[in-house]
């Protein structure tokens, strides 16, 4: 199997063995332990199967509550911020971040949950971070507007998606990484781009030309893990073993149902929790549900499982459930 990186980073030091981000004989990016496998038939069986939780979910009227305005872009804390989806705004050490970017609704899906503060107060970025291609984690309108806003950031993400970004921000301020790679930032901060399970595709036929993956973000003598779309997989034992100290684990809980279909791309609410304690972090922070309605579970569903997986003591570590918009100081 051919491997590739970005020649130009560092790699890391790895306690285990590693040739690099696998490729296929086509060059096209697949999952180290769980090929992606792209089955129409599965697509047809969960559009022609009758949804379970279809009332449940027609009935359902919850939506995650919002804190606008908390004045987390004037502060000096460093601090995270939950924007809803995955998108998320960082301070630490300092230097100011925003992961996966989202501020708008995205093709048909309509944001569920509001901004917190109005897109084009998001000045003064330091790095932008891109997972992958999806387009409700890398959307155009979203990244013209940053770019217009914040012409001096870096933006930070997967192989081959260096091709894509400058088309939305005519910035040359791109890096690309393989799987554990670290990116070349100033010395009181490092990123490194880590392996998810999951997949790319923006068009027909460009299925898996742009990695995917997740985000470890270290300073000020804190780590923050952003585990980006993943189904589950022995990534997670991996890197928490390669980062042992992780303070702060975000990782997604919805666009789970029906599992059959959903699991090889994202974690149900008991699969994070197993996530969690894979990587021996102290703080879990859910995410990826509440925003967009993309799968069969109603909207409050994966919030409500995850509640109750604490309240019966099936989580070793602290549930941080941030509202949106809501400042966790680090």
């Amino acid at each position: 199997m051919p491997y590739t990186s970005n020649p130009d980073l560092v790699n890391l030091t790895l306690p285990f063995a590693w040739s690099g981000t696998p490729v296929d004989s086509k060059g096209r990016f697949i999952n180290h332990e769980f090929p992606f496998v792209d089955s129409f038939k599965d697509l047809i069986k969960w559009q022609t199967t009758v949804n379970p939780q279809k009332l449940e979910k027609k009935n359902d009227t919850w939506r995650a509550e919002v804190m606008f305005n908390q004045g987390f872009m004037t502060s000096k804390d460093d601090c995270i911020v939950w924007l809803g989806h995955a998108s998320y705004f960082i301070r630490l050490a300092g230097f100011t971040f925003l992961i996966d970017p989202v501020l708008f609704n995205v093709s048909l899906l309509r944001r569920q949950s509001a901004l917190p503060i109005e897109a084009g107060d998001l000045r003064g970025i330091n790095y932008i971070l891109i997972s992958h291609d999806h387009r409700d984690h890398c959307d155009e309108n979203s990244l013209k507007l940053l770019a217009a806003n914040n012409p001096d950031a870096m933006y930070l993400t997967g192989l081959q998606l260096d091709a894509l970004l400058p088309v939305f921000t005519k910035s040359n301020q791109v890096q690309a990484a393989g799987w554990y790679q670290q990116y070349k930032t100033d010395p009181a901060v490092k990123v490194s781009y880590v392996p998810s399970r999951h997949w790319g595709r923006r068009f027909l036929t460009d299925t898996n030309k742009r990695l995917w993956g997740g985000f470890v973000i270290e300073g000020a003598g804190k780590t923050i893990y952003f585990g980006g779309d993943s189904g589950y997989g022995g990534h997670f034992k991996d890197i928490g073993g390669v980062f042992p100290d992780i303070d702060y684990c975000m990782l997604g809980i919805g666009a789970y149902k029906p599992e059959f279909f959903m699991a090889q791309s994202h974690t149900s609410p008991a699969d994070a929790v197993r996530a969690f304690h894979d990587t021996r972090a102290k703080v879990m922070i859910p995410m990826h549900y509440g925003t967009f309605d993309l799968a069969d579970e109603p909207l409050g569903d994966p919030l409500r499982v995850l509640k109750r997986l604490e309240s019966d003591g099936e989580i070793n570590g602290e549930l941080e459930a941030l509202k949106v918009g809501e400042v966790l100081k680090i």
